[in-house]
Parts: C-alpha cells; sequence; structure tokens
C-alpha cells in the first residue's frame, strides 16, 4: 500500500478546509451536521457484532469501537472548549493524547452505547447552545497550545462538521474492508 493510499484512507473526506468567507447558511449547515450525527452514527453501527466492532478502517488504524469512543472524547472536550471561550478571555484550552485515551480500557469496550448516549446527549446540548450564539459570540476564540493557533468559534464549528463525517467515513471503510486491516 503506497503512502498515498494510506493518506486516503486516514483522510477519506480530504482534511478540514476553512472557507474563505462563511455565510450564515455554511453556519446552519455545520449545526445540521452536528444535529445529525448522532443518529447517522447509530444507523451507521447498526446490527455490528462484538468481532465487527474490532474492525479497523486502515493499517494500524482504529477500531470502529475506538473511532466512537473517540468521538464522545473529543465532542465532550470542544464542548468545554466552547464553553471556556464563551465565558473567558481567549483562553489557552488544555490539549489531550487522544491516541493515548484510544488505549484506555474505556475506549477498547466492545459496549459503545455508553458513548453513543453520550453523544446523543452532548450533541443536543451542543447544538442548542449554537444555535444561541450572537455574531459576536461566534468571533469568540481560544488558543491552543499544542499548535500555537488562535481558533475562532464560527471555525471550530465547521471543524467539528467535519469530524463527525470524517469518522463516519471511517466507519463505513472499517465495515466495507469487514477486517481487511485486523
Amino acid at each position: 500500500m503506497t503512502e498515498q493510499d494510506l493518506y486516503k484512507l486516514r483522510f477519506p473526506i480530504g482534511a478540514f478546509q476553512k472557507p474563505d468567507q462563511l455565510t450564515t447558511q455554511q453556519l446552519d449547515e455545520w449545526i445540521n451536521t452536528l444535529r445529525s450525527f448522532p443518529e447517522k452514527l447509530k444507523y451507521a453501527i447498526k446490527g455490528l457484532g462484538k468481532k465487527e466492532m474490532n474492525w479497523k478502517y486502515r493499517p494500524n488504524g482504529w477500531t470502529i469501537k475506538q473511532v466512537i469512543h473517540h468521538c464522545a472524547d473529543s465532542h465532550m472536550n470542544s464542548f468545554i472548549r466552547f464553553k471556556l471561550a464563551l465565558t473567558e478571555n481567549k483562553p489557552k484550552i488544555r490539549p489531550y493524547f487522544e491516541d493515548r485515551w484510544a488505549e484506555l480500557p474505556d475506549s477498547l469496550n466492545d459496549d459503545v452505547m455508553d458513548s453513543i448516549e453520550l453523544i446523543t446527549s452532548l450533541h443536543k446540548k451542543w447544538v442548542y447552545l449554537l444555535n444561541s450564539l450572537d455574531e459576536e459570540q461566534l468571533k469568540r476564540e481560544f488558543i491552543h497550545p499544542e499548535h500555537g493557533k488562535v481558533y475562532v468559534l464560527s471555525e471550530v464549528i465547521g471543524f467539528y462538521a467535519w469530524h463527525c463525517t470524517h469518522h463516519l467515513t471511517h466507519i463505513r471503510l472499517a465495515i466495507d474492508f469487514q477486517g481487511k486491516f485486523n
């Protein structure tokens, strides 16, 4: 398998591309992606058993269950970062080692229902918050020390909409490959 093949499996929908100009319509689409993610996730794994939950979407990639548990972890962190940015002046957020979190016992658990329930509740709360934000709040920022970059909340909404689609595609790839990379 070539480097290019591995990149396509790692980023099957490409990397997140921030639009040159953010429109209200684009923002609404991103929020709708966040709103619909829990149901799409449930549908994607419907009928999968323990064996299938351990399928990988690429060599040395995560299993389906790790992807789901990762989404719960990642989206919780993002929600907290939103709240920090909305209540503090350009806070420096705390990064975490997602690769290490993916190896913890809760991320290796074959039963993903707790993470799916968490994602469902979290996204409901998150979407409610996002829909309540005004223009000034959408411009609020936080600093990510790992990347040395300032992130604007409106752009972060787009990144997490991309993140949802990115990982749903990973799950679909793992199902299509039927354990080829295990």
